[in-house]
């Protein structure tokens, strides 16, 4: 059954063209009514009932899901066309158009894994901490942990112990805490309670830690870490809000897997040289670890800001909730349903679900609302919205992307993705915005972009090095080479040929396999379009001779192989077949010939001309055969023993 848009023009206060809607997202369109959510209300629980509905409301979607379940009907789909739309100025009727049928695709759910947590909580401070384990211990298991035995109360109710904590690791449902100091109570006798001898590295669990400590947070980014709430003691309304937080987690909570690591290609290291760590440097919470020679990530720590997967060069990390290819599908489905709806200069705003949602809406309702041209795209991780996904917005039909930042952004991702993005479209036609207020969001919007940028349309499919290199060549279609900023995912590798020896190192360490070989010569290939600038092979090779060139060349020349240094191979001087390479078998026969003690005689010196086969044989057949010795002594057994005993 096709999915149905049921339209409301709340009140009278934007206009809505059934007909002309219905034609450009391919929807059908219900009636248009006008107080969907109060005086009709019957007609929206008709509409509901007969399933497949799309409600174009946003405000009273509570309203509206509560009804279904009223009416024992599945929960409709919601879209938001009158404070993204109706609401401001100029035609709104193309997107409207896109705006419905984006809200139309099917879209993967991300996954998800059970988080239980039983109510232990660890509860840190003096004074408020034990009035929030007062009010906590009939809900939750409360241990209250104070620094010296002068805090220590006489209140049963919950567990009260005195020390400091070393360190924290874990999130909700899963928290591990090992102590500096540790002392327990002892609950008999008269007066105060008497402690126990201290303890040091002791190791303990919990579920749910309350820091009112008033010292550092315990773990990075405290505010992403689900299960760590931390609040100023001496805030009553922080405290509250914190202790009111507290006592929801118990329970099973559902923990989004956002990311999808692939290890196999990931450039993290190779023999134990360091090369890409990009996501370590910009995880704010600390779940991303090296590993090895990939990294490894702990879904449970977390927090899904997607920074990562916008700065990772090969793909290993991906962002998983949805997968990427989802917002590709999206930006799309925007493109072409406004441009075949007639409308004109699309101008893409990418803002999150709380803050920049927020902006929107107050803007609408308050100020002039966004212009009609102006096409708001909401994503779950801001951070993640990379150069890939900029570059995909731009040829796709967008003239410029804006990012509405957000208080809790990773505020220098974005801003090195965007100069990425710029340097890659040739234009400055992507900007970071971080307006005061609702007003000054439609001052921005409705002036026109300084360098707004066209190009035939594209199809965004792949991974995100496809399509940024199909985007590039649709924005830029006559340049052959586009300069790129320092640590950009993309360029080429300068071999100085002069201080090369060939020796290979870098071949076989390159995780992407962008540096190569000839079997049958010496040489060392390179191959641009695999290249990730991780840096290996500059950390790997002994001579120095390889440094990097961020660029990215539209030329098909950088998909296939190209030699970058190469020599004349040295013959083998009994056998002549060919190995190693001939400068280098000369310069190590003048230096160790007649000079080192291996290779004092000149039949001794021939043996750094001959290949492996001939250099054994050589060997084997000198006088000073290291292969042979003298008779090997008999193996002396038991009966020797005994025998010996007998003589004496």
């Amino acid at each position: 059954m096709a999915k149905r848009l049921i339209i409301c023009d709340c009140l009278g206060s934007q206009t809505i063209d059934a007909e002309a809607l219905s034609k450009a997202s391919g929807l059908e369109c219900s009636t248009c009514y006008t107080s969907l959510c109060h005086d009709q209300s019957e007609r929206a629980a008709q509409e509901i009932a007969a399933g497949d509905a799309i409600i174009a409301c946003q405000q009273e979607r509570a309203f509206f899901t509560e009804l279904a379940q009223e009416i024992d009907a599945a929960a409709p789909g919601f879209v938001d066309i009158r404070d993204r739309a109706g609401w401001g100025e100029g035609d709104s009727g193309p997107k409207m158009a896109a705006l419905a049928a984006e809200a139309a695709l099917s879209l993967p759910i991300g996954k998800t894994v059970d988080v239980v947590s039983e109510g232990t909580c660890l509860i840190i401070g003096t004074d408020a901490a034990l009035t929030a384990a007062a009010d906590l211990c009939e809900i939750l298991a409360v241990t209250v942990l104070v620094p010296t035995a002068d805090h220590v109360v006489t209140d049963r109710r919950f567990d009260c112990v005195v020390g400091s904590i070393g360190s924290l690791s874990g999130a909700l449902g899963g928290f591990s805490t090992t102590f500096k100091t540790l002392q327990q109570i002892i609950p008999g006798g008269r007066g105060s309670f008497d402690l126990t001898p201290v303890q040091t590295g002791a190791r303990s669990h919990c579920d749910i830690v309350l820091d009112l400590s008033s010292q550092t947070a315990m773990v990075p980014a405290p505010e992403k870490r689900e299960g760590y709430l931390r609040a100023d003691p001496t805030h009553a309304p922080s405290v509250a809000r914190a202790v009111f937080d507290a006592a929801q987690m118990i329970g099973t909570f559902e923990k989004p897997l956002y990311l999808r690591l692939e290890d196999s290609i990931c450039a993290h290291s190779r023999a134990e040289k360091p090369a890409c760590s990009n996501c370590l440097n910009v995880c704010p919470t600390g779940a991303i670890t090296s590993a090895g020679e990939h990294v490894a990530i702990d879904p449970m720590i977390c927090a899904g800001c997607g920074s990562c997967s916008a700065v990772c060069p090969s793909g290993a990390i991906t962002y998983d909730a949805p997968p990427v290819d989802t917002i590709f599908q999206r930006l799309s489905k925007l493109a072409t349903t406004y441009r075949a709806a007639g409308g004109q200069s699309a101008r893409l705003l990418v803002h999150d679900a709380s803050f920049g949602l927020e902006m929107i809406t107050l803007a609408a309702r308050f100020s002039r609302g966004l212009p009609a041209n102006v096409i708001p795209l909401e994503v779950d991780a801001l951070s993640g919205f990379g150069h890939a996904e900029m570059m995909a917005a731009l040829a796709s039909g967008f003239e410029h992307v804006d990012v509405l930042m957000s208080p809790k952004t990773e505020i220098a991702v974005l801003e090195g993705q965007a100069e990425l993005a710029i340097a890659l479209a040739g234009a400055p036609c992507v900007a970071l915005l971080s307006p005061a207020d609702p007003d000054a969001l439609c001052e921005i919007l409705y002036q026109p972009p300084q360098a707004p940028v066209t190009s035939e349309p594209i199809l965004p499919l792949g991974t995100r090095r496809q399509v940024t290199r199909l985007a590039a060549k649709a924005l830029q279609p006559d340049a052959t080479t586009v300069d790129l900023p320092e640590h950009a995912p993309y360029g080429a590798v300068i071999v100085d040929t002069d201080a090369c020896t060939l020796c290979l190192s870098c071949v076989s360490l390159c995780p992407s396999g962008a540096l190569g070989d000839s079997p049958d010569l010496p040489q060392l290939r390179f191959q641009e379009d695999a290249c990730l600038q991780c840096g290996l092979c500059t950390n790997i090779c002994p001579e120095k001779a390889i440094t990097l060139q961020p660029q990215l060349d539209l030329t098909d020349a950088a998909l296939t192989q190209r030699v970058m240094h190469e020599e004349e191979p040295f013959a083998c001087i009994e056998c002549g077949s060919l190995f190693g390479v001939k400068s280098t078998i000369e310069k190590i026969t003048e230096k160790l010939a007649g000079s080192h003690s291996m290779f004092a005689t000149s039949e001794a010196a021939k043996m750094i001309q001959m290949c492996e086969n001939c250099r054994i044989q050589a060997q084997y057949h000198s006088e000073q055969n290291p292969f042979q010795g003298g008779e090997r002594p008999r193996v002396r057994t038991s009966e020797d023993y005994f025998s010996k005993r007998k003589d004496h």
